[in-house]
């Protein structure tokens, strides 16, 4: 078994909980997930299988696409719904002009503070687990990339916005930081993941239908496709013989730092290998 499945997970699961039912209903003993989602939030998850496992840093550091949903004038202490209240303001003063000028401030390459409410861990511990312990400490920003920050919908207090990001993007600070620069203060009421790399809310079944379903292979996304745009290259037999034992592979066009997926003649996945020094050098081997 190696594949994929694009998830349309439900609110009220966590990513674990996914990966418990998939594992339990398809009778599959390697399963994991790339890219985690708050139990709020619903859309795309992608879920690994079998040896797939083992390409999910490759899936989870892509590009990201959300639908979020901001509530103004309502900051909570974990930046989201399900958060206490830590300040209540009347935000009807607040247009959408408003908005549109603090964007700008959130695009590009940022720093943002992660929630005391995250799994990040700092000093051996998570950081939710020091806040349910009633601790808050002082956090490292952290270096992401927002692309992309599109009002789709201005109904206050409640206002929808389109974000393209980084992987490692904290929608729920982002919510809270652009409640601080409008002065009102902010949390994230909704979330819809849209899209995770070359995965879309639009292809994604939902996870009762996969787990209902006689047929649910049928679901199943080769890695040649999961792993978009990752460079594929066929390999002969001799190749294939010498990355499943290690050893690299001669090409001029191996360029220095390149990922690519290897695969033999008949199609199956050998390896991720990495150009350097006009060579291919196995990197994750699967034969």
């Amino acid at each position: 078994m190696l594949g994929f499945l694009n998830i349309d997970k439900p609110a009220g699961l966590t990513s674990h909980d996914v990966v418990a039912q998939i594992r339990r209903g398809l009778r599959i003993r390697k399963v994991g997930h790339a890219g985690t989602l708050d139990p709020m939030a619903t859309g795309v998850l992608v879920i690994c299988l079998g040896a797939a496992t083992r390409l999910s840093e490759y899936v989870m550091h892509t590009t990201k696409r959300y639908r979020a949903q901001l509530h103004l004038g309502v900051a909570t202490t974990t930046y989201d719904a399900e958060g206490d209240i830590t300040q209540q303001v009347d935000a009807a003063g607040v247009t959408q002009d408003d908005l549109e000028r603090v964007l700008p401030q959130f695009l590009g390459e940022i720093e943002q503070i992660p929630p005391m409410y995250s799994a990040i861990k700092q000093g051996g511990r998570k950081l939710y687990d020091l806040a349910r312990a009633g601790q808050i400490v002082e956090r490292q920003p952290r270096p992401v990339r927002i692309d992309a920050l599109e009002i789709v919908d201005w109904s206050p207090p409640q206002v929808t916005i389109d974000v393209t990001c980084s992987a490692g993007t904290y929608i729920r600070s982002l919510a809270h930081d652009l409640g601080e620069a409008l002065g009102v203060g902010a949390h994230l009421s909704g979330l819809i993941r849209t899209a995770s790399g070359s995965f879309t809310l639009s292809d994604a079944v939902a996870l009762e239908a996969l787990l209902n379903s006689p047929n649910w292979q049928q679901y199943l996304i080769e890695p040649a496709r999961a792993l978009q745009p990752m460079p594929v290259i066929q390999f002969d037999a001799a190749a294939v013989d010498d990355l499943a034992h290690g050893r690299r592979v001669a090409d001029a066009n191996a360029a220095a730092g390149v990922l690519a997926q290897a695969y033999d003649r008949d199609g199956r996945l050998v390896a991720i290998v990495e150009g350097d020094d006009g060579c291919w050098h196995p990197r994750k081997v699967f034969v």
